[in-house]
């Protein structure tokens, strides 16, 4: 009995898609970073680059492609060819929060991405520049409480974890804080030093140079409690109970990128984050490698989206 003509298509198509990608990766592959050069993402994304790059044998370029709080570079992944040579390491800003903030920032987190792996998680600090008339966070409260309006603090850009996670002190706090956003953490620390801003929440890895080199003035960090490594900084929940903020890190491809394709690069990250190399590189700075699956990430991207969502409406922040 002849194959209906049909099947036959459906075959050699199915086959045709099984041989495209049994070689993958076949040509240099992107990550875009949707921030400036020199922030924590940047950081993250060109130390995983090059391992993953010598894991799979091919050529790991990073793109910085920074603006409108990650969207611009979000939207470009968005829209790339869904073949796994397009990808995006981003933070909770573009995947979670941005979502709440922009009435359309040009992509649907939930739907215009497949999740590859949950990458890592770093504190967040809290820092001043160091001439600053405070030491400590509860100095910064009365500081802020008794001089109205002569603070004001730098961010990563509208909307980011640096953003949000100060905004949430200030509430906590009942303080006023002016905001200065920046477009990412380096110009942001660069003010921050030279005296523009008094203060600013930023990632471990980006501040954490600067405070050893006395550029910086550690506050405290975000994390629950103290962080194994930088013991010497106090937990900001100690001042104000039950604070807690942490910025993550992701690496997502387009949607309609094939199954084999994504699990062939978790596979990579995975084991890449389970080296014990890595994980001591990443250690010095406070920085957590975490890893799972696709569906892990996912379910934890989701989780995270009605978690900012909450307090975006709840300090009333809209950016368009």
């Amino acid at each position: 009995m002849p194959l209906n003509p049909r099947f036959l298509l459906a075959a050699a198509m199915l086959a045709a898609g099984a041989s495209a990608h049994a070689g993958y990766p076949e040509k240099p592959i992107t990550f875009v970073v949707p921030f400036p050069p020199g922030g924590t993402t940047d950081i993250i994304a060109r130390t995983l680059a090059a391992r993953l790059g010598t894991e799979l044998k091919q050529t790991v370029v990073v793109e910085n492609r920074p603006g409108a709080g990650g969207n611009i570079g979000a939207q470009a992944v968005a829209r790339a060819q869904p073949d796994g040579y397009t990808l995006l390491l981003s933070t909770a800003g573009p995947l979670s929060i941005n979502q709440h903030l922009y009435k359309n920032p040009g992509y649907d987190p939930a739907t215009s991405f497949a999740p590859v792996a949950l990458v890592a998680a770093v504190p967040i600090m809290l820092v001043a520049n160091p001439s600053a008339p405070f030491k400590t966070v509860a100095e910064l409260v009365d500081y802020a409480r008794k001089h109205p309006g002569k603070l004001s603090y730098g961010s990563q850009g509208n909307g980011t974890t640096s953003h949000l996670t100060m905004e949430l002190l200030k509430t906590q706090a009942g303080i006023g804080i002016q905001h200065i956003p920046y477009r990412g953490s380096a110009p942001a620390a660069t003010d921050l030093m030279g005296g523009v801003v008094q203060v600013m929440f930023d990632n471990s890895p980006s501040t954490l140079p600067f405070v050893k080199g006395g550029k910086m003035r550690a506050l405290g960090v975000a994390s629950p409690k103290r962080v194994k490594g930088m013991e010497d900084i106090p937990a900001v929940a100690e001042t104000l109970p039950g604070f807690t903020s942490e910025a993550w890190f992701g690496l997502v491809a387009p949607a309609a990128t094939p199954a084999a394709t994504v699990g062939i690069l978790n596979k990579a990250v995975n084991k890449i984050l389970s080296s014990a190399e890595y994980r001591q590189e990443l250690a010095t700075s406070g920085t957590e490698p975490l890893g799972g699956t696709p569906a892990d990430f996912a379910k934890y991207r989701s989780a995270e989206a009605a978690k900012w969502g909450e307090i975006v409406r709840a300090a009333d922040i809209r950016l368009d």
